[in-house]
């Protein structure tokens, strides 16, 4: 009776045994895809990094050249206001003394160009030299 419990625990035995070399072989195999998984994953990480990298930079660039033209165009609307200041300035003087109907008028009256016309006004003392040069200018 000794004997047959023993063959029977032999034989449990190398049955377990044998199973667990199976699950051995497999956990390893599984152990081996993971591995190859996780460098596949780091790889991808690597290149993921890479791309966020020039998209900053992308981005510093970009964010750069807004900053020069937000400042460019700072500097054309204040010219432009100045310029919109001037033109409305000249066109109340031009008002105010068509209404008067002076001496300085009749000389712009008979002006042939408007370059004249602002030369008269400036004779005349009625814009600054160099409201009337921007003017100038714009033509």
């Amino acid at each position: 009776e000794h004997a047959e419990w023993c063959e029977d625990r032999a034989r449990d035995l190398g049955h377990e045994i044998k199973t667990a070399e199976a699950e051995i072989e497999t956990l390893n195999a599984k152990i081996a895809s993971e591995v190859a998984g996780s460098a596949a994953l780091k790889g991808k990480a690597d290149d993921l990094s890479g791309n966020i990298a020039t998209d900053e930079s992308d981005l510093k660039a970009a964010t750069e050249i807004r900053e020069m033209e937000a400042k460019a165009f700072q500097a054309e609307d204040a010219e432009l206001a100045e310029t919109i200041s001037m033109l409305q300035r000249a066109i109340g003087i031009l008002e105010r003394e068509m209404s008067k109907g002076g001496a300085a008028m009749l000389q712009v009256k008979n002006a042939k160009s408007l370059a004249q016309a602002l030369g008269a006004m400036v004779e005349a003392s009625v814009m600054s030299s160099a409201d009337a040069g921007r003017l100038t200018a714009l033509v």
